[in-house]
Formats: C-alpha cells, sequence, structure tokens
C-alpha cells in the first residue's frame, strides 16, 4: 500500500508528493439510528462517516456523506457529486427525502474546460509593475490558450517554470448580476484581478474548481463590455495548473412546494441499506440493495443494484404514491465537464434510461482520483407502473414531476450534467396495505480490466455476447428471489459476526462488508480463470496490490476461497510467464485498471512473498486441501526459499506499512516469514513431501526462541530487533493461532496485548511507537490474539467511538489518527474485509 514515496527529515516523515488529501472517513453500522426533528432542521447521530447507498466496483459506488439523507448530494466514493434525488407524492403533497440538487451553472465566459478556444497571454519572466492593469502594456508576453498545466494530456499551454502571469479578456453584456461566480482552478499559490482590483488570494491550490464571487468583489468591479483578469500563479511543489472562466448560477424555484421528509431511522445491514422516513400521513421505507453474495457468482457479478420504496399508512386512511428517482449523468464521467449522451430505452416490460459520454474513452484512464467515462449508466423500472424522462438538468425534471407532466419520452439527448428521471406509482396505501415498488440501476463498463496488453470484459459478459438491457431485465424478474437471499445472508453474516465478538464487532464487520468487495472488479482471465482485482483506493491507485490482498483475505476465506485464489492467479501468472523474474512476489500488477506489470516504485520483498506463502496455506486450510498450491508450487517454494535466507531479520526495507517509511530489523515482518515459512511446512505436508516440511517446520519453530530474545523489551516486544524503547503491534503472529501452528508459547501474546491495552488513545491503539496513527485492520488482527473476551471487546471500543465521532466524512478509511480520529488520506480500501479475521478464526475452529 502506498500514500505517497516518503523520506525523512529531521525525524518527521514527509510526502515529497505534494497532494496529500485531506479527505475523510467512511463507515456503516449494523444499528438503527433515532432522529428528532428540532425547529430548523433534523439531526442525527453519527452512524457512519458515510453510507454505502449502491456498491458494486471501483467505479460503480455511490454514497451518502450525511446522516440525514436530505443534506446533501450523494457522492462517488471519491467524494465528487454523483447525485441521486428523491421525491415522493403522497395525495397531492410532495417530500424530499433523498439528496439535494447540485449547484449547476451556465457559461457566460467559458473556462478552458468548456471551450477549445479560450486566449490568454502570458509571461514567464517578472512583468514589473502595474502588469494587471486594464490598460498594461503585454509587449513581449506570449499567447496561449486554457487551460494551463505541466500535464501534456490536458494542457492547451504547457507550464513548466517557477512563476507565470497571466491576463485574459472577456466581454460582458450586463444585465443581472445574481449568481454571477468566477470559475477557478488553480495550482498553487494566486493572487488574482478584475480590472486591476484584486478579487483573490490563496497560498496553496484547489483540488476542484472553485466558483464564488469573492464576498461580492465581482459585482463590485465587473464591467458592462471589455472586463481583463489578471493572475499570477506560483508553484511550490508537485503540479502546475490554471484554468478560470465566468458563470452564472441556476437557481430553482418550484411552482410546488417541496417539504423535507423527516427522516426516523437508519439501518445498515451486509447487502442493505435501509431508511425510514415520516412523510405526512405515511411512512417510507427506503431500501438500498446491492446483492454481493459471495456464494451466487452470478449475482455477485452483475453491478446491478435494486432502490426498493414501501410506502405505509399512519394514520389509517388511504394515501395514494408516486416516487420520483432524478439521477444525474455525472455517475457516468470522470468530470462535470464532459459532454453525455441519454436515451430511453425499451426493453420488454421493463423501461430504461441509458447514459455516457460522447467520447467513450475505454480503459483510457488510470489513476487514483478518477471516475470511470466510459461505458454507459442504466435506470430501469416495471413499464406498467413507470414513466421516464431524459431532461437537461435536475431543475427541469423535477418541475415536471411537480406539476404532473412528467411523461415517457422517446429522446435521444445530448449535453452535460443531464437528468435521468424515473417515475413509479406505487398505488394506494391503507391500514391494511403496502404501496410498494422498486427500480433497478446498473453500469455496463463494456470492458473493466486490460490485463496485460488484452482487454477484458466484465465477468457477467466475459464471453461478449451479452446485452446490458437483458441483463437489467433479468435482474428485476429475479427480483423477489434476489431478496430472500440477501435478507437471508444478512442475517447469517450479523449472527455469525454476533457469536464471534458481541455486538461491537458486528457493527465495525457490517461496516466493512460492501466496501471491501465493491474495491474489486472481476473478469476471466485469457487463461479461463477468475480474477478478483482490488484497486488501492486513496493509496495510489495500484490494482491487484499483494499487501491489499493479504489483509482483506479474511473476509473471502470466509466466504468463498475462489475469490481469494482471484486475487492470486494474476500475481502468480506474472511471476510464471517469466515477466517478473525476481525471487519473491511483485507488489502489484500495475496502476487501476492497466494491469501490464508493476508500476510501484520500489519491491517489498519479505512482505509480498511472505502474503503469498501464508495465505496458500489458510486456503488449503479452508479447502480442506492444497491443490491450489499444488498449482503454484515451483513459484510458491522459491519465495518461501527466498524467505529461509532472508525473511527473519529483514534487510532495510518497506512492508505493508509503507507510509511509516523503510525499516531494518523489522520485528512484525520477520514474524511474517516465520509464519510463513511455517506454512509451506504445512503445505509440503498437505502434499506428502515429509522431507520438505520437516525442514521447514523445524526451521519456522527454530527462529522463534531467537526472535523472542532479540527482540525482548522486558513487558513486550519491541518495534526492530535490539531497539529497546520502542513497540509495534505484532499483527503478522495472529496466523500461529488461525491456522493452530501454535509454535510461539502462548505467553508472548499475552504480553503484548496487555502492553497494546496500555498503549490505547481515544481512537484505538496506535501502530507502533512512531507515530500517533493507526490502522484499523492491523488493530482487528491484533484483538484477535486476544484470549478472551473481555480482552477483545477493549480493543472494539475505541473503534466504535472513531466510527462515531470522526470529522472525516467519507468511506471507512482504514488508517486514522488515534488522538483526533481524522483520516490519514486511504478511504473506501478493500483491506476493511480484515475485520473479518476474528469470525473466520471462530467459525475454522466451530464449523461441523
Amino acid at each position: 500500500m502506498q500514500i505517497n514515496k516518503v523520506t525523512k527529515v529531521n525525524g518527521t516523515m514527509l510526502a515529497i508528493q505534494k497532494k496529500v488529501r485531506q479527505t475523510l472517513l467512511g463507515s456503516t453500522l449494523l444499528f438503527t439510528l433515532g432522529c428528532s426533528q428540532m425547529a430548523t432542521a433534523q439531526h442525527a447521530d453519527q452512524i457512519a462517516p458515510s453510507y454505502p447507498l449502491i456498491t458494486h466496483t471501483p467505479y460503480f459506488s455511490i454514497w451518502s456523506n450525511k446522516d440525514i439523507l436530505t443534506d446533501g448530494s450523494t457522492v462517488h466514493w471519491t467524494g465528487k457529486p454523483q447525485s441521486l434525488i428523491g421525491i415522493i407524492k403522497v395525495d397531492n403533497e410532495f417530500y424530499r427525502f433523498m439528496g439535494k440538487e447540485v449547484k449547476a451553472y451556465n457559461s457566460v465566459a467559458p473556462a478552458g474546460d468548456e471551450n477549445d478556444h479560450v486566449q490568454i497571454h502570458y509571461t514567464t519572466q517578472n512583468p514589473g509593475e502595474n502588469w494587471q492593469a486594464v490598460q498594461a502594456d503585454t509587449n513581449g508576453w506570449q499567447s496561449g490558450l486554457l487551460p494551463i498545466s505541466d500535464d501534456s494530456k490536458t494542457a492547451r499551454t504547457l507550464w513548466s517554470t517557477d512563476d507565470i502571469w497571466i491576463r485574459r479578456t472577456f466581454q460582458y453584456n450586463g444585465g443581472n448580476t445574481d449568481g454571477l461566480k468566477i470559475k477557478l482552478k488553480h495550482d498553487d499559490n494566486i493572487v488574482l484581478y478584475l480590472n486591476g482590483h484584486e478579487l483573490y488570494q490563496k497560498e496553496g491550490w484547489v483540488e476542484d474548481f472553485l466558483y464564488s464571487d469573492f464576498n461580492d468583489r465581482l459585482k463590485k468591479y465587473l464591467i458592462k463590455g471589455k472586463n481583463v483578469l489578471a493572475a499570477h500563479v506560483k508553484n511550490t511543489a508537485g503540479g502546475r495548473y490554471f484554468d478560470i472562466g465566468l458563470s452564472k448560477e441556476l437557481h430553482s424555484v418550484y411552482n410546488s412546494p417541496i417539504a423535507i421528509a423527516k427522516q426516523k431511522s437508519t439501518q445498515i445491514e451486509a447487502m442493505q441499506t435501509i431508511y425510514q422516513f415520516e412523510c405526512g400521513h405515511t411512512n417510507l421505507k427506503l431500501t438500498f440493495t446491492s446483492p454481493l453474495l459471495l456464494q451466487h457468482l452470478d449475482i455477485l457479478t452483475r453491478p446491478i443494484s435494486y432502490i426498493t420504496y414501501q410506502v405505509s399508512s399512519t394514520d389509517g386512511k388511504p394515501h395514494h404514491a408516486t416516487v420520483l428517482l432524478s439521477a444525474s449523468s455525472d455517475i457516468a464521467v470522470n468530470t462535470p465537464n464532459q459532454q453525455v449522451q441519454a436515451e430511453t430505452l425499451n426493453n420488454k416490460d421493463l423501461s430504461l434510461l441509458k447514459v455516457g459520454t460522447l467520447e467513450q474513452p475505454i480503459l483510457g484512464k488510470k489513476g487514483d482520483d478518477v471516475r470511470i467515462d466510459w461505458g454507459y449508466f442504466y435506470v430501469g423500472a416495471a413499464t406498467k407502473h413507470a414513466k421516464q424522462s431524459l431532461s437537461q438538468n435536475a431543475f427541469e425534471g423535477i418541475e415536471s414531476f411537480l406539476n404532473g407532466n412528467l411523461s415517457n419520452n422517446n429522446l435521444k439527448i445530448s449535453g452535460k450534467q443531464l437528468s435521468l428521471n424515473t417515475a413509479v406509482d406505487l398505488g394506494t396505501t391503507d391500514a391494511n396495505n403496502f404501496a410498494t415498488g422498486h427500480m433497478v440501476l446498473g453500469y455496463d463498463e463494456q470492458f473493466a480490466i486490460q490485463y496485460f496488453h488484452t482487454n477484458l470484459r466484465p465477468w457477467w459478459n466475459r464471453d461478449g455476447k451479452q446485452n446490458f438491457a437483458d441483463l437489467m431485465q433479468k435482474a428485476s424478474k429475479e427480483y423477489n428471489q434476489v431478496m430472500t437471499l440477501v435478507k437471508k445472508e444478512d442475517q447469517r453474516i450479523r449472527q455469525e459476526l454476533l457469536m464471534a465478538g458481541g455486538a461491537d464487532y458486528a457493527r465495525l464487520s457490517i461496516l466493512a462488508y460492501r466496501q471491501s468487495i465493491a474495491a474489486h472488479n472481476i473478469v476471466q482471465s485469457p487463461q479461463n480463470e477468475l480474477l478478483f482485482l482490488s484497486k488501492e483506493n486513496f493509496s495510489n491507485g495500484s490494482i491487484n496490490t499483494v499487501d491489499l490482498t493479504y489483509p482483506s483475505a479474511p473476509l473471502y476465506l470466509m466466504y468463498n476461497t475462489e475469490l481469494l485464489k482471484g486475487m492470486m492467479r494474476g500475481i502468480f501468472y506474472y511471476s510464471e510467464s517469466g515477466k517478473w523474474t525476481k525471487p519473491y512476489s511483485a507488489h502489484d500488477l500495475g496502476t487501476y485498471p492497466i494491469a501490464n506489470g508493476q508500476t510501484y516504485g520500489e519491491d517489498m520483498p519479505v512482505e509480498e512473498a511472505g502474503n503469498m506463502v501464508i495465505l496458500a496455506a489458510a486456503i488449503a486450510k479452508v479447502d480442506g486441501n492444497a491443490n491450489f498450491a499444488k498449482e503454484h508450487w515451483k513459484t510458491i517454494s522459491i519465495w518461501a526459499d527466498y524467505l529461509a535466507k532472508a525473511g527473519f531479520d529483514p534487510a532495510n526495507q518497506l512492508c505493508t506499512d509503507d507510509f511509516a517509511g523503510h525499516l531494518a530489523r523489522n520485528v512484525n515482518l520477520s514474524a511474517k516469514a516465520i509464519m510463513a515459512i511455517r506454512s509451506y511446512g504445512y503445505l509440503a505436508e498437505q502434499l506428502g513431501e515429509k522431507a520438505t516440511a520437516k525442514k521447514y517446520i523445524a526451521l519456522a519453530k527454530s527462529m522463534v526462541p531467537k526472535w523472542m530474545a532479540l527482540a525482548d523489551d522486558g513487558d513486550h516486544y519491541s518495534l526492530s530487533f535490539e531497539n529497546k524503547g520502542s513497540w509495534s503491534q505484532k499483527y503478522n503472529l495472529v496466523w500461529d493461532k488461525v491456522l493452530d501452528f501454535n509454535i510461539f508459547p502462548p505467553q508472548v501474546y499475552q504480553k503484548e496485548v496487555n502492553y497494546y491495552l496500555k498503549q490505547q488513545n481515544r481512537y484505538g491503539v496506535p501502530l507502533d511507537s512512531r507515530k500517533s496513527y493507526t490502522k484499523s485492520d492491523w488493530i482487528m488482527w491484533t484483538a484477535t490474539m486476544t484470549n478472551n473476551r473481555q480482552d477483545f471487546e477493549s480493543f472494539m471500543h475505541p473503534l466504535i467511538r472513531y466510527i462515531k465521532e470522526t470529522p472525516s466524512r467519507v468511506p471507512l478509511s482504514d488508517w486514522h489518527d488515534t488522538k483526533d480520529g481524522r483520516q490519514q488520506n486511504f478511504q473506501a480500501r478493500s483491506v476493511v474485509g480484515g475485520y473479518f479475521m476474528q469470525s473466520f478464526n471462530y467459525w475454522l475452529h466451530h464449523k461441523k
């Protein structure tokens, strides 16, 4: 895992890469939230930093980061708006129960991201005084186009110096200035002027376009006719960027009033998020279901979620209900300025809306903070109960619904930030009947992954002969069957977690379920094998990172080892094909969604070799045979031999916690090597290779007393060998207990656990003695090493506090500070599947 390459300066880890996002945290909980209605606004306790709504792949993943669903727009896991707005008509009254209109703008003077021909003058030499004045002399300045950047892929004018001075003219025709905003994006420091007057000054950069009137200074200095914008931008580190325009914000004033539905409760299950609302004299139950059934591959792999509406009368009288879903075309773009085309379809008894970019750059983008801009987003509903239409924005679609004018239109329209509008007549509810209905939302990526230069389709269409509209039809027809399976599995998962670790543990782990799975994509390799490929969300964007596979493994070991094998096959192929020739495993296969070979800049020899060998043994333990390891025995043997030579006392290198920097003689990494060597001995036993088994088991056992002696620091074991006064969580030792190796004396675990509990801060046990941050997945592994429920729950309580109090409102971050509860960058990552370690251990030792 990587946030950035790091270096040590004066004992402090500094990020070389400039853009360490100050993003937020996320999670979800298995209990019900009570809400109270205040005089002016609703209030809700924080159950989760972010609430999962639609969760399938790294690209099709929509969340709410508000405790009240109507308090803001729904967002992609990266935090960018992907708006779903819900309105219900009860009799003749309207209530908004989901989302909030995303601000929309009309261009007055387009920025460079909107128009290819926005001209500017610029210089990289200090122009002296009064260069920002309207009549300034610009002789010697160069001509160019916006945007300006050092990235040749996005720049129309390249910029490579520290400073640049820019002037842009535009015409303003006058009129009402209400809603006028400067549209600005800059990287880094800036001083901005309009007609010679300073508008804005900032040290630092902005991640996205800023829309502002700068405290009415825009109106004060704007004139009818020719205007001059001038900016001095200074680069201090990292990238360079500048773009600017003038926009007018659109305001919605509806003819009919829309009340805000009173949110009464929120409940989160493994595969469902359920809201209850009061809407006049009715109750609305709103359920989001992403049927991520790990043991039903055909359902798991179709990227289709359900939204279910159930209305009941609270006064015993009949009430008629109709719901509207307004879905933004932004779900199918990387940035809102991209042109899209939307159309209406009819597929038998299912009406469909479809939208995608005009450009369709299939697999054309890779990296971390990016969204999909190829393929198509669909919304479907039963034709006999639904009306669907397309509109240029959400305001138009909502207004049509309010006026009773929303009707099926067989259109194909183009534009930006279009709205896909679906109204479903739920019927009439009274004291004895519910009014119900559902919609299906899906995403057809067309091609999901490039795997060693071969473009692979999603699993559901691996033969290339399937049609997504038909898949939507099938998913809708199977609604009742799928819901039955989901409810049964949700109950089973909850019960297993409660039995294994209690209520707090269940809450934490249920938060992790959908998030972990949706950070992967499933495809079939050219060798006709299942691949389950992860993305390193907000930690560098790598695909199929081994040290993400390792912590996420318990969830898949417990529910479907084929998926864990699918995480490992690509890494085995990389070595066995001769493309990777080192005597230890690669770190990754590339940068998502391009898996053409490792792109991480440095190897993690002991870390990745150890991870792969341990997981092969864990699979054998669950499967009851070592057939998977046998397929890759030569490669596993090379890695085990490397660990036997170099694993016990590791050289100066990175481990999975690479944000902490390089460390020689890492005690926890040594423990991993010992576990891997013992795992190899176990696999050899299973394969009947008695001499090999005897050799490696003996080797692992012989390392234990040496490890204890070199790491001993009185009441605990140190961070690195012979480094007194330091400590770290030895979470890698958990396999000794889980796989029944039992080569470490029990007092080792008890000594460590007792010490960790003394180090706890408000939001958990730090990762080690160097910093106050922690990794919650490793805390879960550490907790599994306890020998009583009381100690186990002592590790859970601070994590419950963390998810309830963190100010970072994003899908669950596995890396947070234990003192202030703030995210340390990672979010929405697959590694939270590691929360299931305690449940996996319990299941493994109690299954019949």
